[in-house]
């Protein structure tokens, strides 16, 4: 029997915006203020993917980084996040004709991202491409992000749609482990510039006669 897809559900960093470096130099920043660091290195084998309060608690585990300071230097690097945003994220013709085929092609969108609420919805206005996407989950919406597949069987949730309907697109480590233990099929790239309509659509494709 045909296996019929009806959604299509991304990730955000790395894969709608091309944020992997934002989210390194506010790291970097918070960091330096108490003597700290890691390389570009350590953060994309470790680090990317996760939201902040997690790379904090590996910084602890691996660095000695003093868990009191968690909390300060979270809402540090939330706002130096922010500024990388405002600065550098901009809108993408290829992402921009990805969202509009697909939305004209009646598939249904959805964001799941490990970033807070306020970066997501900065980056998806930057981009301007907020408007092609039903709804998106940010880590505070659940309470366990990726690589927990909670955010996405909330989507699926949302939406009303079984997990062989959906095709997440997904780059990091934590984030295909997340869509893959929600059962949905993953269309995995190695980065933002991967990301176009015609990967997509390929991918759905092979799905759907497979």
């Amino acid at each position: 029997m045909t296996k019929k897809i009806r959604a299509v559900i991304f990730d955000l960093d790395g894969v709608l915006v091309d944020a992997t470096e934002w989210h390194y130099n506010a790291l970097i920043r918070t960091l330096a203020l108490f003597g700290y660091t890691i390389t570009r290195y350590e953060h994309l084998t470790e680090y990317n993917g996760l939201p902040t309060r997690k790379k904090l608690e590996i910084l602890s585990l691996t660095k000695g980084l003093p868990r009191g300071l968690h909390p300060l230097l979270n809402a540090v690097k939330q706002k130096y996040t922010r500024q990388e945003i405002l600065q550098n994220c901009v809108p993408a013709f290829d992402k921009e004709y990805m969202i509009s085929r697909l939305r004209r092609d009646s598939y249904r969108l959805a964001v799941c991202s490990n970033s807070i609420r306020d970066s997501i919805q900065l980056m998806l206005e930057g981009s301007g491409i907020r408007g092609g996407f039903e709804f998106f989950i940010s880590n505070e919406d659940v309470t366990h992000p990726k690589p927990d597949p909670q955010m996405y069987r909330l989507a699926l949730e949302r939406m009303g749609v079984s997990p062989e309907e959906v095709v997440v697109v997904e780059d990091a480590e934590p984030g295909v482990q997340a869509a893959l233990a929600a059962g949905v099929h993953v269309c995995r790239v190695s980065g933002y510039q991967e990301v176009t309509y015609a990967r997509v659509v390929d991918f759905i494709e092979k799905v759907e006669t497979s």
